[in-house]
């Protein structure tokens, strides 16, 4: 009789062991944080404004904002069809300055977060790198940052770019 009590009380400890790292296993440790980042718009306010290697450099900022985002995190990028931004932005700076709307367009591709950029080059010496970060579930903008990049040269916008991502994910990480 002891003998069947003790199999018994085994097999409930297995069962129980087995429903913990069920559900142990079943619960995300360290979930993905996901962020949208949508072409930045170039603003050149200079005498001889949207030269090709400005736009070129202001294409460049999205693709290398991304890399720096998932490097070394928990960050997934959810990538936001070209049209569908295009579509979504009422003219220039109409998504960076309606936090709303930008929030709408992420939450059409399931992004956390929106972050909507802007390169403002008020100088042939130096530019602005600006982004909005936008909590999609609120509407919310949570994160306003400019950095400042001197020079065209693509390390420079590059450098520029990581100081841009360090401070986007002090806001965002845990």
């Amino acid at each position: 009789m002891k003998e069947k009590a003790y199999i018994a009380s085994k097999r409930l400890n297995c069962f129980y062991a087995s429903l913990f790292v069920l559900a142990f296993l079943s619960f995300p440790v360290n979930a993905e944080i996901r962020i949208a980042v949508l072409n930045f718009e170039l603003k050149d306010v200079t005498s001889n404004p949207y030269i090709p290697q400005e736009i070129e450099r202001t294409a460049s900022i999205k693709p290398l904002l991304q890399s720096a985002l998932e490097k070394d995190s928990n960050h997934a990028i959810v990538q936001v069809d070209v049209t569908a931004q295009t579509n979504a932005n009422g003219g220039f700076g109409y998504l960076f300055n309606y936090h709303d709307e930008a929030a709408k367009l992420g939450k059409k591709f399931g992004a956390q977060y929106v972050i909507v950029g802007r390169l403002h080059k008020p100088s042939f010496l130096f530019a602005y790198l600006m982004a909005h970060l936008v909590d999609v579930k609120t509407k919310k903008l949570i994160g306003n940052y400019v950095v400042e990049v001197k020079g065209p040269q693509k390390k420079i916008t590059a450098k520029g770019v990581e100081t841009l991502a360090q401070k986007i994910k002090k806001t965002i990480d845990p």
